[in-house]
Formats: C-alpha cells, sequence, structure tokens
C-alpha cells in the first residue's frame, strides 16, 4: 500500500530495494540465477518491462511461452522469496527493438501512438487484457508477490494526452489489479505534469544529483513515499561509439543518497543480458545510432551474469540501510579459450525469383509485412550514357548497392547517405539492412528499407523487385562445410564445430569479420560489427551441449580472419576518456 511517507507491506513501513532484469533479454534456464544474485546484493525485489512485441510479433498470435514465460519468471522471482514490480507500457523504451510496439501496430498509419486515439487505444488494452491474466492472480493480496504495476512509461517526455492515462488506469483496475499502481518520469515539472494521472503514485527516473531530483519529486508529490524507478546505474552502448561506463564508487554514493533519503530504489540495470537475435533498438538525437548487441549496461551484475565492482559497492550501501545475509556470490572463472577453423558454405543470398511481383518503387519493408532484417531489391538497368548518379529520398539502414554482381558500395543512414554513382550494367541489386527501430519519441514505426521514389540520372527508376531475406531461417538452411579456410568475400555462409565437455558460457570473438550474424547450434547469438564497440557475443551455457556444437556465421561483407576465436571473458570495446 502507499502510506506516508512509506510503502506499506502487512501494515508496516517497507523500503523497496529492487533491481531490473528483463526475462526476454535472459535465457530462461539463467534466470533463477541472476535473481538470487540479486537477492544477494541486498535487493527484496525484481523488476521487468513487458515487451509486447515478443508475445505478440503477429497480430493476435499471443506468445507467452518458453522465453516468453512471464508467469513463469515471476515465479522464479517469487521462489527467491521476492517481491515484483511489473511494468508492461504498452510503451517501455528499455533500448529495445521500436520502444517494445509490434511492427503491426506502428505500420498502421491510422495509429496515432500512446494517445487516446480509440484505434491504439483498443489494442492497447487488449494487449494488458493479454497481461494482466498473467499477473493478476500473482499479486501480493492473493498470495502471489507482485506489489506495484506500472502505468505508461516516461510518458512525460511524450505526451500529455490525460484521457489515454485514465484509460489505462481505467483497464488496469478493471483487470482486477488491486496493488499500488504507479508512474515514471524524469524529476523535471512539466513531465511530472504531463506523465503523471490522478490516483496514482509518481516515482524519478534520474542517475545522479539524487538529492535534487528527490526534491523535486517532493515539490510535485508532498507526500507518499520517494522512490527513485530507475535509477541509472551504467549505460548503453551503440555501434560505432565507445564502451560506457560509470565509476562505482560515483555509483554508490548517489545510492547512500537516496537511501539515506529514506527513498525507495530500483536499480536500472541489475542485470542487462543482451539484444538476443535482431532485438536492439536504436537512438535518433539527428543521427540514427543503432544499439549494440551487448546490453551489459555496466551493471552489478554483468551480461554473463558475473558480479561486477559495482556490485559489491551497492551491497555496501545497501547493508547499512537493510540486512543483507548470506555470502556475497563469487566471480565467474575465465570461459574456455579455443579457436575453431571456419569452412565456406557459399553465398547464403537467395536465388533472385524472375516472376516476383514488380513495383513502381521499392516497397518498405512495413508495406511487405516483412519484420526481419534483410530486403534484397532488383531492378533491371535502361540503356543510358553511363555512369550515373542514383538516389533515394533515404536509406533505412545500411545499404549496399552493386550492378551485376560487382564490388558494392555501402551506404549508411547514420552518414546520411543515400545516394552513389552507379556504373554500367544490366541488373542493380541494393541489399538493404534494418538495424534497428528507434525506441523512442516520434520515430516510433518509422518505415524500414528504400525510402521514398529512386532515380538514376533525375529520371524515375522503376520496376522494382522485393525480397525478404529471413536470417534465422537461411541459417538454419547452411549445412557444415569443408570448404577452403582463407580470406574470403561475402556475402558468405561459415561454419565450423567445436566439441565441450559440458556446458558452458563462451565468448565468441567477431574481430576478424566485417558485419553479419552469428548462430550457435541454431541459436541467434545476435548481431556483429567491426564498427564496435563490441567485439565478442555472448553464448549462454544453455545454448550449448555437452558434444559436438555447430557454429554458423552469416558474414554480409568479408571475412580478413576465417577463424572463430572463443576468448576468456567479454570484450565490450574501448572506454572513453
Amino acid at each position: 500500500m502507499i502510506g506516508d511517507p512509506d510503502f506499506l507491506l502487512d501494515g508496516e513501513p517497507f523500503r523497496i530495494l529492487s533491481g531490473a532484469i528483463h526475462y526476454f533479454r535472459v535465457h530462461p534456464e539463467q534466470w533463477a540465477d541472476r535473481i538470487r544474485k540479486a537477492r544477494q546484493m541486498g535487493l527484496n525485489t525484481i523488476e521487468t518491462y513487458i515487451a509486447w512485441n515478443v508475445h505478440e510479433p503477429v497480430k493476435g498470435e499471443w506468445d507467452a511461452a518458453g522465453w516468453n514465460d512471464l508467469g513463469a519468471f515471476l515465479d522464479a522471482v517469487a521462489a527467491e522469496g521476492m517481491y515484483a514490480i511489473v511494468r508492461p507500457g504498452p510503451y517501455i523504451c528499455a533500448e529495445w527493438t521500436n520502444g517494445g510496439l509490434p511492427v503491426w501496430l506502428t505500420a498502421d498509419p491510422q495509429m496515432r501512438l500512446r494517445s487516446s486515439e480509440p484505434g491504439y487505444l483498443a489494442e492497447a488494452v487488449r494487449f494488458l487484457r493479454s497481461v494482466y491474466e498473467i499477473v493478476t492472480p500473482r499479486q501480493i493480496d492473493r498470495g502471489g508477490n507482485v506489489i506495484l504495476v506500472q502505468i505508461e512509461n516516461e510518458y512525460g517526455a511524450y505526451g500529455d494526452d490525460k484521457a489515454y492515462l485514465a484509460e489505462l488506469v481505467g483497464v488496469t483496475r478493471d483487470a482486477g489489479i488491486t496493488v499500488p499502481l504507479v508512474t515514471v518520469d524524469q524529476p523535471q515539472p512539466d513531465m511530472l505534469r504531463d506523465g503523471s494521472t490522478p490516483g496514482v503514485h509518481l516515482t524519478g527516473s534520474f542517475g545522479s544529483r539524487a538529492a535534487e531530483r528527490l526534491a523535486t519529486l517532493r515539490q510535485f508529490q508532498p507526500s507518499g513515499p520517494l522512490m527513485c524507478m530507475e535509477f541509472w546505474d551504467g549505460w548503453f552502448d551503440w555501434w560505432g561509439g565507445a564502451h560506457h561506463t560509470t565509476d562505482p564508487k560515483d555509483a554508490a554514493a548517489e545510492l547512500e543518497t537516496l537511501l539515506s533519503s529514506g527513498a525507495s530504489v530500483n536499480f536500472y540495470m541489475f542485470h542487462g543480458g543482451t539484444n538476443f537475435g535482431l532485438t536492439n533498438g536504436a537512438n535518433d538525437k539527428g543521427r540514427y545510432a543503432p544499439l549494440v548487441t551487448s546490453y551489459d549496461y555496466d551493471a552489478p551484475l554483468d551480461e554473463a551474469g558475473s558480479p561486477t565492482a559495482k556490485y559489491f559497492a551497492f551491497r555496501d550501501v545497501i547493508a547499512r540501510y537493510a540486512e543483507v545475509s548470506g555470502p556475497a556470490p563469487s566471480a565467474q572463472a575465465d570461459a574456455p579459450a579455443f579457436s575453431v577453423d571456419l569452412h565456406d558454405a557459399g553465398d547464403w543470398m537467395p536465388e533472385l525469383d524472375a516472376t516476383a511481383q514488380r513495383y513502381e518503387k521499392p516497397p518498405t519493408f512495413d508495406e511487405l509485412g516483412f519484420t526481419g532484417a534483410l530486403v534484397r531489391y532488383d531492378v533491371e538497368l535502361p540503356a543510358m550514357p553511363w555512369p550515373q548518379v542514383l538516389a533515394w529520398d533515404e536509406v533505412r539502414d545500411l545499404a549496399w548497392v552493386s550492378v551485376d554482381g560487382g564490388p558494392a558500395i555501402r551506404l549508411s543512414r547514420s552518414r546520411n547517405q543515400h545516394s552513389a554513382v552507379v556504373q554500367p550494367g544490366e541488373r542493380l541489386t541494393v541489399l538493404v539492412e534494418d538495424q534497428g527501430r528507434v525506441n523512442y519519441d516520434s520515430r516510433i514505426g518509422e518505415p524500414k528499407g528504400l525510402i521514398g521514389a529512386a532515380s538514376l540520372g533525375g529520371a524515375p527508376l522503376t520496376g522494382w523487385r522485393a525480397t525478404p531475406i529471413d536470417v534465422e531461417a537461411r541459417a538454419a538452411g547452411i549445412a557444415p562445410a569443408d570448404g577452403a579456410t582463407a580470406p574470403t568475400p561475402g556475402p558468405v555462409a561459415l561454419t565450423g564445430e567445436f566439441t565441450l565437455d559440458e556446458q558452458a558460457d563462451l565468448f565468441l570473438d567477431t574481430s576478424g569479420w566485417a558485419k553479419g550474424y552469428a548462430f550457435i547450434n541454431g541459436f541467434h547469438l545476435g548481431r556483429y560489427w567491426a564498427d564496435g564497440p563490441q567485439q565478442t557475443l555472448y553464448v549462454p551455457a544453455p545454448t550449448t551441449v555437452a558434444g559436438t556444437n555447430h557454429l554458423v556465421i552469416l558474414e554480409l561483407e568479408h571475412t580478413v580472419d576465417p577463424t572463430a576465436r572463443f576468448v576468456p571473458r567479454a570484450l565490450l570495446g574501448h572506454q572513453e576518456e
């Protein structure tokens, strides 16, 4: 319950000491380990977002099994004797692709996202009802462990549609949610004003200047418990940037300020996990910046579940305000280190379908109803003087332009490149990669692909064919090969095998390759890119087997070193000075 000045549990003051773990970023067989280590740091609660697009990637096809088994995750939290905070959005940000919203939703031009527009609201309500079927019976007042549920997410930074927030509260209460409801916003008066709604408790999100932020929150909300719902204890990385870290001593000092004030806290993140597969989001504050595969976040528990210096610094602070019992977990031993020769399995691009539909202009991924990473566009070139300038309005997000299979020209959205000089030939091919959908503000749901009509030499270029390429399906079709092991131009599939005595966490060093996707035993580890900073991909132990393991690399550009090297620990890149 909401008391003054504390939360109340069984009628007694209760300080929430929580940490964020996103079940969809962690292998289910590792949930229990991560949760236990949170308790060992002194936490009493686990918080998670709910990502709509993992539960309903296809409209009407709800999935709450396996990795998406929210109920099992909440039960695992309860099994450790801990409480839970659920933040279902529907929008979550979280540096997750499309801010957690499904592409089928955001591709509908009639949808006015995060608003009381009837079409959007109807879908959001339907989603929340599905979530609450799982959450309602697990509330604290029904013998479960859920103590708080959040409405929307930092809405004051986006909009001020009070009718929308009221509708979310209504469907939440109608679904049987009786625990306290909260909102979260950065402690700025305009955001707190716009993101709040009557009867819902306000919390803050910040990582520094804790005393000042709490004072602002208190000015706006004179009574009730203070809480930092997102204590930013680290940060995330993007391709072409640096690996971000924060000083453990500075972060611990801010935590001391929070706890000494009597506030509750939720560490964002306690354990970041990984953007496996194609799930990374992207930033765009004037320059598009796709996020890396690792979501290590410089959190107290690193990407592989090992405690960091920050873990122990926080544990020491918490111990001054709450009971911290039992030994702390030990740092994990180095992962096995070994090398595997990779063999050329050939070009993994699909054959061109000469009977495929032709389009006046290149259709977007969204118009094709495709949510994968790659679409290949082909068009026959007209007879004309050469060379010529090829152009579109925009490329989203990375494109390789080639004529008759010749050397490719790379065009990058991040560099605002959307034109190229092409040489004569019969067929132009443009391979386009969706590098991750922007996860906040007005760019949520923007179309992917070649944007706008194409021109060649200033004249319209028409008659395009589009071939969606499902990288997971392509990887599954790659058989073990015994071809040459030499530097290889791409696109090329490479395969290798290695033997383990038992399952083990691994770190795959990708520094000898340019750009592509890696798979272990059919599991999609995620994207790699020589742009860095990330140099290794985390391989969760449950994706390996005792015995023979199969590795598939789908390289888009080229390899310099056709060897897979597994190294003892993560290499997440250089840090900013």
